[in-house]
């Protein structure tokens, strides 16, 4: 889409509502006539309105959302189910918009100005788009039309065409907040968040209210990212149109061979060429504003989608934005999935414009081995798809096995859990060293030769004295065939706990564990846990 040359361009964006929720329903995982909400770690991120109807808020944590709404169904966000239950609404508005950009899964802009023209108005392409996505995909849409990029994401919530005239009264009252709905990268929606607070904390609360301001002072006390939301607030784009191409697009391409006619495969090569465009961009220094990934298949058929992406993108967030495209057209799900595997893959970083300052991090680039290590593992992603190669990510839980979590190489490491969070009844640190992926069965005994008993209330039933692996006691650490530890009898020199602990008590899902560290003689430290009656080894000192 070429730039026009005024302030503002007109655009229109379509908009679903609770998309994360509605992607669900459309794979089947939810029932549309029952609560439910999507959340990411302990915070809902999207209610359903009926989830909203019985209080249920964004935000709100997962445990006083099902006290408000006990019949609520909670699924754990994904991405990727969002962006691959979207392509198929893509494809059903291109039938009636020919462009088509790719804000988030759920949002989608495209320039007003020709559509409106050829369907008669703006109120006209309103309706048409409204009308085929539910013949085509069944899901509810809102279009707003309005000048200027974040102006027609308001009016699309809304539901309204905004006359070009009626663009700064229709801005003013919005809250200040609404800035974060244009960032488009984790980083610029980061900086936006920081932005908004600074703002309110200085009495800035409506978009209004920061567009009076001069341009001067926005540059001198928020700097470029803070101007660049000002002429958000004021109705402009981020980059005032030019006549002239300021920098030549940034492209990566790669053959397939062998052809990919799954997302997995194909994903190998994507998070190759990604990490090669954003190299590129900051050897030279620029940034983008729209993506464009491209395929060709065995029998020539073109596939093109383009998405919104501002600022620096990360090499991460370029794959992101790749795999989700790839998994809308290969999953099968697509209304119009490819007639042939892929034979060739296209990365366009478009609308280029420098970045003013670009640098490496703190302590300088990547290492050589680094590098290395991670073109491998992106070798064996190729050949073992997405979840073949796993990185731990440390977070908040009260025992070594809750506080590691497994994401696929190259995915976003964010913790589920605060660190910093208190955890009653946490097991001491130091933590174990090993950590088997199951735990291995095993058995305390007091000197009698009984079991040892935790009660509710963190008693023991007697001093323990021996503990006991059976020879079934093994579990993968690496390979099938590497032992926890050996099988035996083993007396103990000492022990210490226990440690009792109970999580969701009052829900069917509820734990009541009690932790016990132990040293038996000839063999490492070990992390006991009795759940349900049953002792369980958790992990090793080494």
């Amino acid at each position: 889409m070429a730039p026009e040359l005024s302030e503002s361009v007109r655009r229109a964006v379509l908009w679903v509502p609770d998309w994360p929720v509605v992607a669900a329903v459309a794979e089947g995982l939810l029932d549309p006539e029952v609560p439910a909400a999507v959340h990411a770690g302990r915070g809902v991120l999207v209610a359903s309105a009926s989830a909203r109807a019985a209080g249920v808020r964004r935000g709100m944590r997962r445990r006083s959302a099902q006290q408000i709404c006990p019949e609520l169904v909670l699924l754990a966000a994904d991405e990727v189910r969002d962006a691959r239950a979207f392509e198929p609404l893509v494809q059903a508005v291109e039938t009636v918009v020919a462009e088509v950009e790719v804000v988030r899964p759920g949002m989608v802009v495209f320039l007003a100005r020709g559509p409106a023209r050829h369907v008669g108005s703006e109120g006209a392409l309103a309706e048409a788009l409204v009308g085929v996505v539910a013949e085509e995909t069944g899901a509810e849409c809102l279009v707003g039309v309005a000048d200027g990029l974040l102006t027609a994401m308001l009016a699309a919530r809304a539901g309204v065409v905004v006359p070009s005239e009626e663009s700064t009264v229709f801005l003013a009252g919005q809250e200040i907040g609404c800035l974060t709905l244009a960032a488009g990268t984790r980083r610029a929606a980061a900086e936006t968040a920081d932005l908004v607070d600074l703002l309110r904390r200085l009495g800035i609360r409506t978009l209004g209210t920061y567009a009076a301001l001069e341009s001067g002072d926005v540059a001198a006390r928020f700097g470029s990212h803070g101007l660049t939301m000002h002429r958000l607030a004021r109705g402009l784009d981020t980059v005032p149109p030019s006549a002239r191409r300021v920098e030549d697009d940034v492209l990566a391409a790669a053959d397939l061979d062998p052809p990919a006619d799954r997302s997995d495969v194909a994903a190998f090569a994507a998070r190759a060429l990604a990490e090669q465009l954003a190299s590129r961009m900051l050897r030279r220094g620029v940034v983008c504003a729209r993506l464009r990934v491209a395929a060709r298949t065995e029998d020539g058929t073109e596939l093109v989608r383009t998405w919104t992406i501002d600022g620096a993108p990360s090499a991460a967030e370029l794959t992101d934005r790749v795999r989700w495209q790839l998994e809308g057209w290969l999953s099968g799900r697509s209304g119009r999935p490819p007639s042939a595997p892929l034979t060739h893959l296209e990365l366009v970083a478009q609308e280029v414009s420098p970045a003013g300052a670009v640098q490496d991090g703190l302590w300088g680039r990547a290492r050589r081995g680094e590098a290395q290590a991670g073109r491998a593992a992106l070798r064996v992603q190729g050949l073992l798809g997405a979840e073949g190669v796993l990185v731990p990510v440390l977070q908040g839980g009260r025992d070594p096995r809750a506080a590691a979590r497994l994401v696929a190489w190259g995915d976003d490491p964010t913790p589920l859990r605060r660190t910093d969070a208190p955890w009653p009844g946490q097991v001491p640190t130091p933590w174990p060293a090993t950590v088997p992926r199951e735990p291995v069965p095993v058995r305390l005994l007091d000197a009698e030769g009984g079991l040892v008993r935790i009660d509710a209330r963190g008693t023991t039933s007697a001093a323990p004295r021996r503990v006991v692996v059976p020879p079934a006691g093994r579990a993968q650490t690496g390979t099938a065939a590497t032992p926890v530890v050996r099988a035996g009898e083993y007396p103990l020199l000492a022990w210490a706990g226990p440690w009792h602990g109970a999580e969701r008590w009052w829900t069917d899902q509820g734990r009541r564990r009690a932790y016990v560290q132990v040293v038996p003689e000839g063999v490492p430290a070990m992390l006991l846990a009795l759940e349900r009656g049953s002792w369980q080894l958790e992990g090793i000192y080494d």
